[in-house]
């Protein structure tokens, strides 16, 4: 009894925590046919895919005869791939994610939990298996996944992440999750295993609107959110220009990161709308084979 009463008070609380996730989740999911993500593929199954001519090498006992009689031509019909997918995300937990630039406005952490959580609803519902980078919840099926995804969603006290590639299946699927102001040597390391792994995925870069703006002038101190580097300065408009040309030159960097293992990159502003983000990122991992 003492298990469904612990169950029953972990279900209720992430009901409770997480409204606006499922609720976009379940919005997003009434516009894509769910069952069918990642599968649109020759294999083993059950569901009709097509039929296609003979090709050199198809054995007799592959030829639909039926359909081929009403043809000069021999079919084979083919079914679709049932095969689940694996696919691990991971969430940067670290502080800067913590960062919001206007009140009322979410955290970079909390939109990426978000967009993360509300992706594994749209992919357990299609069968898939979803689990977290590092090994602490490795990918499985079902919608009670989602209480241990939701549970190895901590947070941690460094003041920029690097991603994990641990956990990642071979020729599975993975997302990443962060702002991405770390360095760079760590994203390209993950990306780098993650593609010997034969896996294909995509970066999603979470900024606050203020991190795209720059909107600071005159005396302001800048300081990350672990309070490790701090700078002060009486002109920060004066900034402006050559700040906007890093954040762009990091950008271009990512996107050139992720062509090159062949994954997908896209920026995301927490001041924007989460159901555009997920949608593209469904969309990302369903083209991705």
């Amino acid at each position: 009894m003492t298990d469904l009463t612990d169950l029953r008070t972990r279900a209720e609380t992430l009901g409770a925590s997480l409204p606006p996730l499922l609720a976009e989740a379940e919005l997003l999911a009434s516009t894509i046919m769910l069952g069918e993500h990642g599968r649109r593929r020759a294999g083993q199954g059950d569901e009709f895919w097509q039929y296609r001519p003979t090709h050199a090498g198809d054995s007799a006992r592959m030829v639909d005869w039926r359909r081929s009689a009403r043809s000069d031509a021999t079919f084979v019909r083919e079914r679709e791939w049932q095969a689940a997918q694996s696919v691990t995300l991971w969430v940067d937990p670290a502080r800067s994610m913590a960062f919001s630039g206007a009140k009322g406005r979410v955290t970079k952490g909390d939109r990426a939990r978000l967009l993360a959580m509300a992706v594994a609803v749209l992919l357990l519902r299609g069968g898939e298996r979803v689990g977290l980078a590092g090994g602490g919840v490795p990918p499985r099926p079902g919608r009670g996944q989602l209480l241990r995804l939701l549970d190895g969603l901590a947070e941690d006290g460094a003041d920029y992440g690097v991603p994990d590639a641990g956990g990642i299946a071979s020729h599975g699927r993975a997302v990443f999750l962060s702002d991405f102001m770390g360095d760079l040597a760590g994203v390209e390391a993950a990306l780098g295993r993650a593609s010997d792994l034969g896996a294909r995925g995509a970066l999603v870069q979470v900024l606050d609107p203020a991190e795209e703006e720059f909107p600071f002038d005159g005396r302001t101190i800048f300081e990350s959110m672990g309070g490790t580097v701090r700078h002060e300065t009486l002109r920060a408009g004066d900034l402006r220009a050559r700040y906007l040309a890093r954040l762009e030159e990091r950008k271009d960097r990512l996107a050139m990161l992720a062509r090159a293992v062949g994954w997908h990159y896209t920026t995301h502003h927490t001041g924007q709308a989460a159901q555009p983000a997920l949608l593209w990122l469904y969309r990302a991992l369903e083209g991705g084979r």
